[in-house]
């Protein structure tokens, strides 16, 4: 966790994926290919904003 960083629900995490569906994220999860998600004990995901661009940088392709 970064200084300043937050957590994101699932429904910010697919907006700032470009509208994602849940669906796909969820499939995502199961596949190991999601970023990393805090589950909280009432069953809800949350995602650090970091995490979340470390994962996106992690899938940056190298020309």
């Amino acid at each position: 966790m970064m200084r300043g960083d937050r957590l994101l629900t699932v429904p910010e995490v697919l907006a700032e994926l470009g509208g994602v569906s849940r669906r796909t994220f969820y499939r995502w999860r199961e596949l190991g290919n999601a970023p990393r998600c805090i589950k909280l004990p009432n069953g809800e995901l949350r995602v650090w904003w970091s995490d979340l661009a470390n994962w996106l940088e992690s899938l940056r392709e190298v020309r």
